[in-house]
């Protein structure tokens, strides 16, 4: 969009042709054909004309191809008719719906129109080419005009801001968003452009009239509108990347502020920025770049330059993802020139923009770090330090010290450090955080330098246009938090456009004076918003994500379960619709439906960094490095962006939330105004929700102005317009969201006389003629058409109509008009038809004369008289003379007429001339008024300046004060900071503490474990101690001790199991005990939280006195000293603080002292520990021994296969011998046969039920030893397979030396096979007796046979349960090495058996001899046998109690764990109670304070009101006083008056001397004419003061009754207030004491409990002693079964040799076999005649065949494996529909393991050949035997020796176990000493329990002082109800004061009013007294004549009787 300097039209990509628009033919075919909208794929919609209606569906036909199509009524959407295309505010549009706008926006952009109104949007599309629409030119075309005077455009938006910002003084915004590259970013140029041109500095407005484009005019151009322009650039190079969207995309959102003064000159601005995307910095998607700098920086920077900032290649660095990726069109190189210009501009020094570089260079450098796995630890390590030592370089650090912070960073525990090493993994995850925070510092530092440039202090900003740059709305697949973050800003913005829009809406109507139902539309947001940002009630997502972050154990999928759980319910909020969905949860905003998958939130909202290098970044060389990690640098107060403060002396410096915010910082970026609690870290969430809430504080206290941006298509093609793009971004952006709104009021309205005139048509007789008003006429045309009232509204200058009611009028007009024109073209073609025909007649009638006259012509031609008529004629003038008068006379006519127009026009012009000279006369003299009211007004601005300029000076000296204020802040600020930090190391310490908690609970567990491992040890040594009882019953005079014995273990056993229970018991309550010390942390922290709360009431206090002292400079030494007295206050908090940090101090120390407790308790258990490994090794050596005897089974079994060779040579010999012999045979076959069936039924017998016995011995031992592998960790199964590796190794290695020695043997049997064959001969005499012999040695071979069936399905259980112990530890992935080392132990193991098979035939001679011996033995064994297998069963049944008993054991573990947390979270929630309740309290204290004040004021009043009545009083009293002296006054004239008529009555009786005395008579008539006057004029003075006193007397009253109402409505409502008040402190003070009441008993409950886990604890103390005695017991016996089982491993090895020399005998009797041959052939034959006995034998045999097979070749081990790995393949195909994401991985696997299988089954294929093999091998041998029988009755007597001697040596061991049995006593004795230790140690523990219960005594304490203050609050509201009593009591008699004094002034006006009559009354009769003696001295006497003595003394008997005489005149 930017400007080119073409010679295009700009006209035309601005102004629309409306002679397309009003084209008549359009407007006809949009009436004819009904044009509506459907949906439509590939168009978004398309236009369709309605054919047929069908029901509920319509039959449309398409406009552009003609087909048809069946649409659903929902479906369609109503069409514009034509007058609306094009429309430039799409608001006017009369069918409101997606396809108009989409329609009109769609033609807009093809014709070129990128801008478009939307009611208050300003809808802007990305033309992706240069439009000749920016230059200074359109800049001009649209300054100073109205948005309506001009077409859509960006400049008239900002002129529009600016226009209502210089006049209506109010703030404007202008918001600006939308996708990326959808032209944000240049429409915000355009705007700043267009500012920095209209509102330039007074500098430049000097020489305007020079031309833009001269040097001169840009040289002119201020300097702050250059660096304004100059900003640009540099944010864009460090804050914009490529994307595939966008190739310079801003990667964060921003808002420049441009502030103005009064006159509208721009003095200043800041940049606010958002969201910035750092993590770009480290990684980029395919096809994108980094942030530009770097690509300038490689590409543009010199040699010099790359030498000192250590400059590599672009594919160098491991960070810059894609190498280097060019942006067509433009040069990094060039690029990077402007930028640095730009910086020039904006001052920056040389060494600022080399430091900045260097930064930017080293960001590139973390990448290159490599880091290496050590080979035998995971530690991580650096093998090549040299890009660590640049980075050093460049960021001024030491390189050994940054390589030990990265790798081995020092970790606080405790209060000590230590060092812990890193991996690889999280290695490179630190680089990475710090190479984003140090770009995300860099940046802030930028904005910051910038905003200081364009900062202009000394100028005051009276207003500002803010312009908002931030992303729009997002919906991806799957949204992350980066979008939930944008989508929660659009959010807020929407619900300002609708409460924006509402507020214009409901304006307009009010003007109008329309009746609506306002709906505030911005309410329709507040759910989704309060789903986001809500902090309680329930959490929102922010919250619970933050509190999730507290959590140390949280992960992602607890924060979603939290969510689910929380909001689940939520109308906003959806869960995951099915288990597949890779959404996580949806929120439903106003732009739709919005997938989030929360992978990693927890991580993003808190983003760790590595403290070691931060500190050693904030410690660099290097200062700018130092500055950028200085902690100040986080906490840059914002206040110039949110308070309207014109001209802050500070700098505002820019804050940036970016997604990946370092956490932990101390205060948010807003200043000090917003607190938070110290010690707690702030996540990203918080920050951004915190900035986002000042933002909208801001945005909702300007004008705002939308500006939405919309990308056309995502191929960056001009021309072209992805329709659902469009859409979905309409949607996004909230347009549509408007039109929605739009739709809900009137949106159609037009005034009225343009109504009138383009409908008047449809109602012509409605409007009469003549004259009527706009709204009348619209009124009547209304009423005409019939509308429904809910259609219109009529208001005072408009008409107003819903969405639509305009397209149907229009669609009626056109109808009418089609009508009209119809009509009017018929009658145009009548009367053209009518007159075509008229004047065909006429040129028919003419023809006809035409015709007549030519034929008269004709005939008349030739006539002589005709031709003389025709020269004749035109010489007369007759004719002509009577023309020309008609002429004249017409020409006389119009002469008068214009002569009499003339002089009406004259007269017209007179008359309006003297009304002009009238005008001007009057606009003369009101410019003369206006021209004094200028001069008036000039002298007013003067005024108005001088008082600005000293209200200026004011504003300075309180700024000063300010300043002073802000600095005595500052210092609280610093020592609160100290405690917050002091506060904080405590804190941390408790986390420590903490985490030594965990470490001993996880001891704890393990100590359980070990416990388990130690009963399952008990019982597996009982198992064994039942299997030694079996042989041991062979010795007679231990058998009645053993089994006393086993009745004892299983005693001891019983009281294990309860010596269990009771450790379980105190292992809980041992956990209860160290929660309740978490209790105590938590306490802890309570009271650190209420500090914090107090220092928090401290600084809004300062901040209060801080505002008084602005707005009220009179009372700043007062409010100086309320400050003093605050930091008073604060001191003595301070000291609160110390003895709440020296509880803390204390509570450490108990925490260390239990500290030491457990570590006694862990030497403890590493003793118990060390018994433990002493049993294993003892149990190890046994298998060790069991695994040699093994071994020498195999040996025998080698040489048995040698022998096996030898007998088959001989075989043959002896076949050729059988014939001889096979009479002999038959004989034989009889005897034997009847002997033979016999013994095998004999030992088919005990065959069974040895494999009875052997199989419930299996599986106890089965079961034992998987207890045993479950109890073993898998950190031993590494080391054990490692064991078992090197143990088959050796074993291996055995037995190749033995196969040696067996390939000598075999050689030294050959050689006696030969000296055999010659014996053979000698032999044939003694065959009878082997043959006998033989048929015994088959049956102890079939009883062998057993043997060695039931040694086999031992090995194979053992192999069975190391592949079930294999496949629990080790994955899928390692089972392959498993199934290969199973095979060699099978290998191993067939060679065993092989080697046993040799073994066997030694064994058969002894077991024979034993058969004839023993065969009462037998018996006995059997008997023996039974009872231990009764034995065997009730061990397993007590084992399976114990398990039951141990679950139980475990379920009330975890209950009463679980009851534990209830009683802590109950605990937590007293707390709280108890905190809020202490909140209460202090608020109740305002509200007394505030009482008191109040009845202090009431005091005050009612004492001025007492004073005024005493001053009316006093009033009073001297009117009284002054009336009585009137009065006093009254009766001394009367006395005089009577004195002269005395005088007169003396005159009148000297009448006779009237002569004489004359002289006399004028003296006394001269002074009683002057008594008269005196008397008259204080009459008048007494009459006036009496008026006045009347007056004052009512003023008084109504003064009186006036104060006497306020004073009654006063107290009435001061009563009110009391009594609600009283009622509320009365509600609150119950709700209290409900409060308390229910903390006593939830705290009696808590003791109740602690009560019963005491006595629990007492419980387990018991049976852990009895569990130690048994344990003892059981170690003594293991002991002893131990040594007997070495004497029979002995007497079992004396066995072997006794059969080894057997075996020799047998050898020297093969010397006779050869002269048997006749009879082995003989007995062939009776082995096929007895069929069913060999049958019998030969099934028995094949089992033992399978099991031989199985043995030697795995096969049994195999299969199962084989079974079980397909049992788990189909598992794996089951989890494969839910796992589609590890289908790759499983399926790698189920290859594998089918490979594994298939060379399994080669194998044992190969297995069973050699399987077949043996069983030949076996049956040569069956032959051997028979021919070796006879050679068994010389051995037998040998055997008999041996075997006592044997019995000797058993002896001889029972005399050494009874040594052991004694060094078992001593063992025992060292135990009781250990449990005494342990006795020592739970004493200890009481004693701590001792202690919880001080704490409990502690809190009881507490609570009896809350209830104390609750006691006191009582009194004081008692104390309040006593006030107002006496209140009442004081009004009531105030009441009765007042009617007293109204009763006396009532009296006294009365007495006022009498005297007043009385007065009035007596002045006349005084005047009418002195008129009749004027009378007679003037006539001289003759109206003395008239009047005789008895009138006059009758008159002076009236005046004395009547003291006010008023007689009228005669």
């Amino acid at each position: 969009m930017s400007h080119r300097s073409g010679q295009e039209d700009p006209e035309r990509y601005l102004f629309v042709d409306r002679a397309v628009v009003y084209n008549p033919a359009t407007q006809a075919d949009w009436t004819a054909k009904k044009l509506v909208w459907i949906p439509s794929e590939r168009n978004g919609f398309e236009a369709a004309s309605i054919r047929e209606e069908r029901g509920e569906e319509v039959l449309v036909e398409l406009a552009e191809n003609g087909k048809k199509a069946t649409i659903s009524k929902d479906d369609i959407q109503k069409m514009n008719p034509p007058k609306f295309s094009k429309v430039e505010d799409m608001a006017e549009l009369t069918c409101l719906n997606e396809a108009s706008v989409l329609h009109n926006l769609k033609d807009r952009y093809y014709s070129g129109l990128i801008y478009t109104y939307s009611g208050l949007f300003c809808v802007v599309i990305n033309p992706y080419k240069n439009l000749p629409i920016y230059s200074e030119n359109i800049i001009e075309m649209y300054r100073g005009k109205k948005r309506h005077e001009m077409p859509p455009h960006i400049y008239a938006i900002s002129e529009s801001a600016y226009r209502c910002m210089l006049q209506d003084r109010e703030d404007q915004s202008i918001l600006c968003t939308g996708e990326s590259g959808a032209g944000k970013t240049e429409n915000t140029k355009k705007v700043i452009q267009y500012l920095a041109h209209v509102a330039s500095s007074h500098k430049g407005r000097k020489d305007h009239n020079i031309p833009p484009e001269s040097p001169k005019a840009f040289k002119l151009q201020g300097e702050l509108e250059r660096q304004l322009l100059q900003a640009n650039p540099i944010l864009e190079s460090f804050g914009n990347a490529k994307t595939v969207k966008n190739d310079n995309s801003s990667r964060f959102g921003k808002f420049i502020r441009v502030n103005f003064d009064v006159t509208g000159y721009i003095v200043g601005a800041n940049i606010e920025t958002y969201l910035l995307e750092k993590s770009r910095a480290i990684r980029q998607a395919k096809d994108e770049r980094t942030f530009h700098i770097f690509y300038r920086l490689l590409a543009g920077a010199g040699e010099h330059l790359r030498t000192d900032l250590l400059l590599e290649g672009f594919n160098n660095y491991r960070f810059m993802s894609n190498g280097n990726i060019t942006i067509p069109g433009q040069q990094d190189k060039d690029n990077f020139q402007e930028t640095l210009d730009a910086m020039h501009i904006m001052s920056f020094s040389h060494d600022e923009i080399v430091c900045m570089l260097k930064v930017v260079s080293a960001v590139l450098q973390f990448g290159n770090i490599v880091f290496k796995k050590e080979r035998n630890t995971d530690q991580a390590s650096m093998p090549e330090n040299t890009v660590a030592q640049k980075l050093c370089h460049l960021l001024g650090m030491n390189v050994m010290e940054f390589t030990r912070a990265i790798l081995t960073p020092r970790i606080k525990v405790g209060r000590d450090y230590v060092q812990k090493a890193q991996t690889k993994e999280q290695a490179d995850f630190a680089v990475e955080a710090l190479a984003k925070a140090t770009y995300e510092r860099l940046f802030r530092w930028l904005v910051h330098r910038i905003n200081k440039a364009l900062d202009r202090t000394k100028r005051q900003g009276a207003s500002f246009i803010g312009i908002l740059d931030i992303a729009g709305f997002e919906i991806f697949e799957l949204n992350s938090f980066e979008q939930l973050c944008i989508n929660y800003t659009n959010e807020k913005l929407q619900q300002l456009f609708n409460h924006t829009m509402f507020i214009l809406e409901q304006e307009e109507y009010q003007r109008e004076g329309i009746e609506w139902s306002f709906i505030d539309f911005g309410l329709d947001l507040q759910p989704c918003i309060d789903l986001i940002e809500r902090p309680t009630n329930p959490p929102g997502i922010l919250a619970l994500l933050d509190e999730e972050c507290w959590f140390p154990k949280a992960t992602d999928k607890t924060f979603i379960d939290k969510v689910l759980q929380e909001q689940g319910t939520h109308t906003k909020f959806q869960r995951p619709r099915q288990l597949k969905d890779k959404a996580d949860f949806c929120v439903i905003h106003y732009a739709g439906k919005v997938d989030y998958k929360a992978d990693e939130w927890l991580m993003k909202n808190m983003d760790p960094l590595n403290d070691n290098v931060a500190t050693l970044l904030h410690q660099s060389a290097d200062k700018f490095v130092a500055e950028l990690w200085k902690d100040d640098i986080q906490t840059f107060q914002r206040a110039s962006f949110y308070d309207n403060v014109s001209g802050l002396h500070e700098a505002p410096v820019d804050r940036i939330v970016g997604l990946d915010q370092v956490a932990g910082m101390n205060e948010t970026a807003f200043g000090a105004a917003y607190k938070t609690k110290k010690g707690m870290f702030r996540t990203v969430g918080q920050l951004y929700k915190e900035q986002l809430s000042k933002l909208m504080a801001t945005l909702r206290n300007t004008n705002p102005n939308f500006v939405r941006c919309i990308i056309p298509n995502h191929e960056k093609r001009a021309g072209k317009l992805d329709p659902h793009l469009v859409l979905d971004q309409l949607r996004c952006n909230g347009v549509l969201e408007g039109i929605r709104i739009c739709r809900q009021g009137f949106p159609n309205r037009i005034v009225f006389q343009e109504f009138r005139q383009r409908y008047e048509i449809l109602t012509p007789n409605a409007i009469p003629k003549g004259f009527m008003d706009g709204k009348q006429a619209c009124e009547r045309m209304i009423k005409a058409l019939e509308l429904d009232g809910n259609l219109f509204r009529i208001g005072q200058s408009k008409i107003f109509f819903r969405a639509g009611v305009l397209a149907h009028l229009e669609e009626e007009r056109d109808l009418k008009i089609t009508d009209i024109i119809i009509y009017f073209q018929a009658v145009c073609r009548g009367y053209l038809a009518r007159k075509a025909f008229a004047k065909k007649q006429q040129q028919l009638s003419a023809l006809k004369v035409l015709q007549r006259n030519c034929a008269a012509y004709l005939k008349l031609r030739h006539w002589q008289w005709w031709r003389l008529f025709t020269k004749v004629k035109p010489l007369l003038q007759v004719t002509r003379q009577e023309e020309e008068m008609q002429a004249k006379d017409e020409e006389l006519v119009k002469v008068k007429e214009k002569q009499t127009k003339v002089e009406g026009e004259l007269v017209e012009m007179e008359r309006k001339h003297q009304q002009l000279v009238e005008e001007k006369n009057i606009l003369a003299e009101q410019l003369q008024a206006e021209t004094e009211l200028f001069a008036e007004a000039e002298e007013m601005r003067a005024r108005l300046a001088s008082k600005k300029q000293e209200l200026e000076e004011i504003l300075h000296d309180l700024e000063s004060r300010l300043e002073e204020e802000e600095e005595r802040n500052q210092g609280v600020q610093n020592e609160k900071k100290k405690m917050q930090s002091h506060i904080q190391d405590l804190e941390e310490q408790l986390d420590e503490e903490e985490g030594a908690r965990q470490k001993l609970q996880l001891e704890k567990v393990t100590t359980e474990a070990k416990m388990k491992k130690f009963e399952e040890d008990i019982l597996l040594l009982e198992d064994q101690n039942s299997k030694f009882l079996k042989e041991k019953k062979l010795l007679d005079d231990r058998i009645n001790e053993m089994t006393t014995m086993l009745s004892e273990e299983e005693d001891k056993a019983k009281n294990l199991g309860k010596v269990k229970n009771k450790q379980e018991m105190m292992m809980v309550d041992l956990e209860e005990r160290l929660k309740k010390e978490e209790k105590t942390r938590q306490e802890l922290e309570k009271a650190k939280r209420k500090l914090e709360g107090e220092t928090s009431d401290f600084q809004d206090q300062i901040v209060e006195l801080q505002g008084q002292a602005e707005e009220l400079k009179v009372l700043l030494g007062k409010k100086d000293d309320e400050q003093q007295m605050m930091v008073a206050r604060g001191e003595d908090e301070v000291g609160q603080k110390n003895n709440a940090l020296k509880q803390v101090r204390e509570l450490q120390a108990q925490l260390s002292e239990l500290q030491e407790d457990l570590e006694s308790e862990k030497v403890s258990r590493s003793k118990a520990e060390k018994l433990k490994r002493d049993l294993s090794e003892e149990l190890e050596a046994l298998k060790t021994e069991l695994e040699d005897t093994l071994d020498t089974t195999a040996a025998q079994q080698e040489l048995r296969t040698k022998r096996e060779q030898e007998v088959t040579e001989l075989k043959k010999a002896i076949e050729e011998e059988t014939k001889n012999h096979d009479a002999q045979i038959q004989e034989m076959r009889q005897r034997h046969s009847t002997a033979l069936e016999e013994l095998s039924e004999n030992l088919e017998q005990a065959k069974r039920f040895k494999a009875n016995l052997e199989k419930t011995k299996l599986s106890q031992e089965s079961a034992n030893k998987e207890l045993a592998s479950e109890v073993k960790g898998l950190q031993q199964a590494k080391a054990e397979s490692e064991h078992k590796r090197k143990k088959l190794e050796a074993q291996l290695q055995e037995f190749m030396a033995r196969v040696t020695e067996g390939e000598r043997a075999k050689g030294e049997l050959a050689e006696r096979a030969h000296k055999l064959q010659a014996e053979l001969d000698n032999v044939s005499a003694i065959l009878e007796d082997s043959e006998r012999k033989g048929i015994k040695m088959a049956k102890d071979v079939a009883g062998l046979d057993s043997q060695l069936q039931d040694t086999q399905e031992l090995l194979q259980e053992e192999t069975r349960q190391k592949l079930n112990l294999s496949s629990r530890i080790r994955q899928l992935e390692e089972e392959k090495n498993t199934l290969q080392e199973q095979q060699e132990e099978d290998e191993e193991a067939r060679r065993n058996l092989e080697k046993q098979m040799l073994t066997v035939q030694a064994q058969l001679l002894e077991s024979k001899k034993k058969l004839e011996d023993d065969v009462g033995t037998i018996e006995g064994l059997e008997e023996t046998k039974k009872k231990l297998q009764k034995d065997f069963e009730l061990a397993s049944q007590r084992l399976e109690e114990k398990t039951v008993g141990f679950e139980k054991m475990e379920k009330t573990k975890t209950r009463l764990q679980q009851e534990l947390d209830d009683l802590t979270v109950d605990l937590d929630h007293q707390r709280q109670i108890v905190s809020g309740l202490e909140k209460k309290q202090k608020k109740f204290d305002q509200m007394l304070a505030e009482e008191k004040s109040i009845s202090a004021r009431y005091a005050e009043e009612r004492d001025r009101a007492e004073a005024e009545a005493r001053e009316k009083e006093t009033k009073a009293l001297s009117m009284t006083r002054a009336l009585d002296d009137a009065l006093e006054a009254k009766e001394e004239l009367e006395r005089v008056n009577k004195q002269l008529r005395a005088e007169m009555e003396d005159l009148m009786s000297s009448k006779d001397d009237v002569g004489k005395n004359v002289h006399e008579l004028e003296k006394s008539k001269r002074t009683l004419e002057q008594q008269l006057e005196e008397m008259k004029t204080q009459l008048e003075e007494l009459e006036d003061e009496l008026q006045g006193t009347e007056d004052a007397k009512l003023r008084l009253e109504v003064n009186m009754q006036a104060m006497k109402a306020q004073y009654e409505r006063d107290l009435q409502g001061r009563d009110d207030q009391n009594e609600e008040k009283k009622r509320a402190l009365v509600k609150q003070v119950r709700e209290m004491e409900a409060e308390l009441e229910d903390e006593r008993k939830q705290r009696g409950l808590a003791v109740a409990a602690k009560k019963k886990l005491e006595m629990d604890l007492k419980d387990i103390e018991g049976h852990i002693e009895g569990a130690n005695k048994a344990r003892d017991e059981a170690i003594k016996q293991l002991r002893k079964l131990q040594a007997q089982m070495k004497d029979y491993q002995r007497e079992l090895e004396d066995a072997r040799a006794s059969r080894d020399d057997i075996f020799a005998i047998s050898k020297e009797n093969e010397k006779k076999l050869k002269s048997l041959e006749a009879e082995i052939v003989q007995l062939h034959e009776d082995l096929a005649a007895s069929e069913r006995g060999r049958r019998h034998a030969e099934q028995e045999r094949d089992e033992l065949q399978d099991e031989i097979s199985n043995s030697t070749s795995g096969k049994s081990a195999l299969m199962d494996e084989k079974r079980r790995l397909e049992a788990r393949i189909a598992q794996l195909e089951e989890e494969l529909e839910e796992e589609q994401g590890n289908m790759e991985l499983l399926n790698d696997r189920f290859r594998k393991t089918t490979m594994q299988v298939d060379t399994l089954t080669t194998e044992l294929s190969a297995e069973r050949s050699t399987g077949q093999k043996s069983e030949n091998a076996r049956q040569q041998l069956e032959r051997q035997n028979k021919e070796l029988r006879a050679k068994l009755g010389e051995l037998e007597g040998s055997v008999k020796n041996r075997f006592k001697a044997s019995i000797a040596a058993l002896e001889a061991k029972i005399g050494q176990l009874e040594e052991q049995l004694e060094q078992e006593a001593k063992e025992r004795a060292a135990a009781n000493k250990t449990v005494r230790r342990t006795e020592k140690k739970l004493k200890e523990i009481c004693m701590q329990v001792e202690d919880e219960r001080r704490h409990a005594d502690q809190f009881k304490e507490q609570v009896e002082k809350a209830s104390s203050r609750m006691k006191q609050l009582k009194r004081q509201l008692e104390e309040a109800e006593e006030e107002a009593t006496r209140a009442n009591g004081s009004r009531r008699k105030l009441q009765r004061e007042l009617d007293d004094a109204t009763e006396a002034s009532e009296g006294l006006s009365r007495e006022v009013h009498t005297l007043k009559n009385r007065l009035r009354r007596g002045g006349p009769i005084s005047f009418s007294s002195s008129r009749p003696g004027r009378r007679p001295l003037q006539v001289e006497g003759t109206s003395l004549d008239l009047l005789s003595d008895e009138e006059l003394e009758n008159k002076t008997t009236d005046t004395n009787a009547n003291e006010t005489p008023a007689p009228q005149p005669e």
